[in-house]
């Protein structure tokens, strides 16, 4: 939500690929691709869009050729045209030293706004509109007068009557064909208006009980009825105690029916709390709900399988150069970042180091849903959230689904995971953010929160 940009780090057969691919937000629309190879003998690169799921998705068009960054040989560039609202895929294609590859990367392609005309373009089109209707009635008003007359004659009294007539009439010509003109532009803007994306609809309750219950609602071109797991669940919940955004959970309620899902909450104390719930359409189309609900002491239960909570500090007191994070065990999660500061429109590789409570590296990482670890983003005014994993902001729904492959299978779940867990991600806009990085560790979820100022 509010972070539209994809992020994406693959491998496309020996070749890793760390992909950024920025959709247009207006369909069509031109989409941004950069792509960073990480060996240094990849000869070309060339990239196609096509549909991520349907009859298109067999069809791929002539793929483009990426341009190679003069400065930099491992950084190549390119734009594609994605012409439909929908889940898409941008194909990229590799040939080098070790053979050719490929792989796909999921996009939503999703009309956000309107453009709105330049006012000193408006201005000037204005005017030139102006002088043509003039233009037309004067032509018209001078053929009628004087198209006839010898050369030098001077028109009559019933040359200038026909000529005001035809001129009168003519005025009334291209004003009705302005007027139908700005009537038909009116309805086309008004059509594509209500092309732009809204999210699901979500209404919460709760019961004494502490039992959670969600209803999404579709909107226009939606469905509830065509969600698939992704990570093993229907729906991924995020919920965040406002306003100090000190409590975090993270929960997988059950569907119930379509679009109806019902949670039993764990302990949380009485207050109001944001709610983000990620699902993922058959299409590949990956969407966020959100709502807020106020909720009374809940006794709750505790939390069990793949839902997990946390206690971090409060917002008030943010303290953005704090790069370490205490766990639960004693141990501690620091992020390794930068000493320059964090700017937003740039891909950036997060990195968390995990030490157990001797400061030693963490050698009990687990993977957690089949990842080595999950992060969310999220804006202190609410209007950004991200779910990241350690391959990118893709849902592995439809990574699965571009790449007919299981994307979890890349992570050895029988050997021990490095204590590094990384995240590649880019702040689609400045402000103050939280970031909770959640990992797994002996059977137990550890969540580090960590707060972030991002300049533009």
């Amino acid at each position: 939500m509010g972070s539209p940009d994809v992020f994406f780090d693959g491998a496309a057969g020996p070749y890793r690929l760390f992909v950024t691919v920025r959709p247009p937000a207006v369909i069509p629309g031109l989409a941004e691709i950069e792509i960073r190879s990480a060996s240094d003998d990849v000869r070309e690169m060339r990239i196609a869009p096509l549909p991520l799921s349907g009859p298109g998705a067999k069809f791929a068009p002539t793929p483009d050729v990426a341009r190679r960054s003069k400065q930099d040989p491992q950084f190549f560039t390119g734009t594609l045209w994605l012409m439909g609202r929908g889940s898409w895929q941008v194909k990229v294609l590799v040939e080098g030293g070790r053979g050719k590859a490929e792989i796909s990367v999921p996009v939503p392609a999703l009309a956000l706004r309107t453009k709105t005309m330049q006012k000193a373009l408006g201005a000037l089109l204005f005017a030139l509109m102006v002088f043509l209707a003039i233009g037309a009635v004067s032509i018209v008003g001078a053929s009628a007068r004087e198209a006839q007359l010898p050369a030098g004659q001077e028109p009559a009294p019933a040359d200038l009557r026909r000529g005001r007539l035809l001129m009168a009439v003519t005025a009334g010509v291209v004003l009705a064909a302005l007027y139908l003109g700005n009537e038909w532009w009116d309805a086309e803007a008004a059509a594509y208006a209500g092309f732009l994306y809204q999210p699901p609809l979500m209404s919460v309750t709760a019961d004494a009980g502490g039992r959670l219950e969600l209803r999404l609602a579709a909107r226009r071109f939606q469905r509830m009825d065509n969600l698939i797991p992704d990570h093993d669940h229907l729906m991924h919940l995020f919920v965040i105690r406002l306003p100090e955004m000190e409590r975090f959970w993270h929960l997988h309620p059950d569907q119930i029916d379509s679009g109806v899902f019902a949670q039993d909450l764990p302990a949380m104390p009485a207050g109001r709390y944001h709610l983000f719930a990620d699902i993922v359409h058959a299409t590949g189309l990956a969407e966020t709900a959100v709502a807020e609900v106020d909720l009374p002491d809940i006794a709750g239960r505790g939390l069990e399988g793949d839902d997990a909570g946390c206690m971090g500090p409060p917002l008030s007191a943010p303290d953005r150069d704090r790069n370490s994070a205490a766990l639960l065990d004693g141990g501690r999660m620091t992020w390794e970042r930068d000493a320059a500061p964090l700017q937003s429109k740039r891909a950036t590789w997060f990195r968390f180091r995990v030490e157990n409570a001797n400061g030693k590296p963490a050698d009990d990482l687990e993977l957690y849903m089949g990842m080595p670890g999950h992060a969310v983003f999220v804006r202190r005014d609410l209007a950004v959230f991200a779910h990241v994993h350690p391959s990118g902001s893709a849902p592995m729904a439809a990574v699965s689904l571009a790449n007919q492959s299981d994307p979890h299978a890349a992570h050895d779940d029988k050997g021990a995971l490095p204590p590094v867990v990384s995240f590649p991600y880019g702040f689609p806009q400045p402000g103050d953010y939280r970031i909770f990085v959640q990992i797994k560790r002996a059977g137990r979820v550890d969540t580090g929160v960590f707060d972030a100022r991002v300049e533009r």
